[in-house]
């Protein structure tokens, strides 16, 4: 583990420009509105040893490291038939490895009892869009409110943040998650559970902007000269962003009611994947819908869905769903090159569902087999994707359905008016409809994705 004395601040430029004013603002509104929730009551906090503070004497680490392992046969004298009994055999180990996505260790939610269950879809809220300036957090608030008449009008049991959660390449501080935080906070303070799963824009690098080099040609902020106490010897720069793995562990540790995962880290880069059980409510145990996250990725690396992602979903529902006997839907960001096959020309026409066509669809890189697995799978219903603020369509696609959410944010391009898509799945009978819920209180685009 590195000590503290590897992180630095950034140092303020003694030269006070107009940019850094507006930086001092900026930072001043953060610590106002972008405060840390309390940890949840499943936070594990460490214990630092007094030998582990910042300036520890090397040597003396080193002399009571060494006098560890000269003591260990001694300390375990006594203990060496109770630790065999506690040392698992390989088998179990391997056992264990293999049961990671084992159904029972997937996160369930519930449907409530004589009614519908309710999910609103968040897309594209780029928070930290020109982080730099007064117009960008103005259009957080803005965002803010999108979503609170949303939640408040439609009163979802469960909210799905799809990806672009931030503008990770504008947002000039290394703690990118306290933009995260703020742009769920609408949902957690009504206290409603939500999952969430990477855009292109989360983890971006950061952007430098052509105008803080104009007159007198020096950024706001700039980097510490590296000296003896840094680690690498490099300059430590605030400006590296904060990488997906962070944001996520973030988001976990502090908020009890997320369900988002990491998923399995053999898939890294690409890091929210997994599923999700919508079960009955006559049983707890009987599911009634899976529901499938993929990090499509963009940012720091590809925008794709890797083959090694699709295997995951073949090898998990194959699992948890082996007859194909339970409904299942997907959420990623970055549509597919489905997508573009099945685009309405120009207006919406039927069988496809919608409101707005404004832009052609901008797909991933390339096609690695996930669209091919889930055309074979009669289970899957709906793929449901965000990145083009113009669109709002839901198209059939073979034995599926293609839909788009509805821009939410007020970040990011686009002037067309903000909303989100809403799905409702009911148990007894089985179905899934949606709609798209506009800012205004609108509602429009309604469709049944599924008997």
């Amino acid at each position: 583990m590195l000590s503290e004395g590897c992180f630095r601040h950034l140092t303020p430029n003694p030269h006070r420009t107009k940019h850094q004013k507006t930086e001092e603002m900026h930072s001043s509104f953060l610590r106002h509105h972008y405060q840390q929730p309390p940890p949840s009551s499943f936070t594990v906090t460490a214990l630092r040893s007094p030998i582990m503070k910042r300036h520890a004497d090397p040597l003396t680490v080193l002399s009571f490291s060494c006098l560890l392992i000269l003591l260990l046969p001694i300390l375990t004298v006594g203990f060496a038939d109770r630790l065999q009994a506690y040392d698992p055999p390989l088998i179990l180990l391997k056992t264990a490895l293999r049961q990671e996505q084992k159904p029972e260790e997937i996160k369930s939610l519930r449907v409530r009892e004589g009614a519908p269950f309710k999910i609103a879809l968040f897309a594209d809220l780029h928070f930290g869009e020109n982080a730099w300036t007064d117009w960008g957090p103005q259009q957080d608030v803005n965002s803010i409110k999108v979503m609170s008449s949303v939640l408040d009008d439609e009163s979802p049991d469960f909210v799905i943040y799809l990806g672009d959660v931030i503008t990770a390449n504008n947002i000039p501080i290394a703690n990118a998650s306290l933009y995260w935080d703020k742009a769920i906070s609408p949902t957690r303070a009504r206290g409603i559970p939500w999952a969430s799963v990477f855009g292109n824009h989360d983890d971006a690098p950061f952007e430098w902007p052509m105008e803080w080099f104009s007159s007198p040609g020096i950024p706001p902020v700039h980097c510490p000269a590296p000296n003896a106490s840094s680690c690498s010897g490099e300059r430590d720069c605030s400006f590296r962003g904060t990488q997906r793995i962070e944001l996520m562990k973030k988001e976990i540790e502090h908020n009890h009611l997320t369900l988002s995962k990491n998923g399995p880290k053999d898939l890294w880069p690409s890091i929210s994947n997994y599923v999700l059980q919508l079960s009955s409510s006559d049983d707890p145990e009987s599911p009634v819908l899976f529901m499938y996250f993929l990090d499509s990725g963009g940012g720091s690396y590809p925008e794709v869905i890797s083959n090694a992602q699709a295997e995951w979903f073949q090898h998990v529902s194959e699992e948890i769903n082996p007859d194909s006997r339970v409904h299942e839907v997907v959420f990623w960001h970055i549509p597919s090159k489905a997508y573009k096959k099945v685009a309405p020309r120009s207006r919406i026409h039927k069988p496809c569902v919608g409101s707005m066509n404004k832009e052609e669809v901008a797909a991933q890189e390339a096609e690695l087999g996930i669209m091919d697995m889930l055309v074979k799978r009669s289970s899957v219903k709906a793929v449901f994707a965000g990145h083009n603020h113009g669109l709002d369509w839901c198209c059939p696609y073979k034995k599926l359905w293609l839909c788009y959410a509805r821009h939410t944010g007020y970040g990011g391009y686009g002037n067309w008016p903000r909303g989100a898509r809403i799905l409702e799945i009911n148990d007894h009978p089985f179905y899934i409809k949606s709609w798209i819920k506009m800012e205004d209180g609108d509602e429009h685009s309604q469709i049944i994705l599924s008997p």
